[in-house]
């Protein structure tokens, strides 16, 4: 059980350094929930590869910032979506 959890850290951690993706996008892709991912990034993959955190955190902490962008973007299309009906 625990190579497993330690296995799929790692390919978490894999999948979301080479597409620099999201946490939701992870989740998705892995058919795992979000706070899964989360666990697995920020906590275990801290015990596990401290390489592989380091890279991950500093991905994370980019999308962090840029949340707000990514929400209003959404916003902003669903207006434009419901303006064009």
């Amino acid at each position: 059980m625990r190579d497993d959890l330690e296995r799929r850290a790692r390919e978490l951690a894999v999948y979301l350094i080479e597409r620099r993706t999201t946490i939701r996008d992870a989740a998705k892709h892995f058919s795992v929930s979000k706070s899964t991912v989360h666990k697995d990034l920020s906590e275990r993959l801290k015990e596990i590869d401290r390489s592989l955190y380091v890279q991950v955190k500093e991905i994370l902490e980019q999308n962090k910032a840029e949340r707000h962008l990514r929400g209003g973007d959404a916003t902003k299309r669903k207006y434009q979506k419901q303006r064009a009906k």
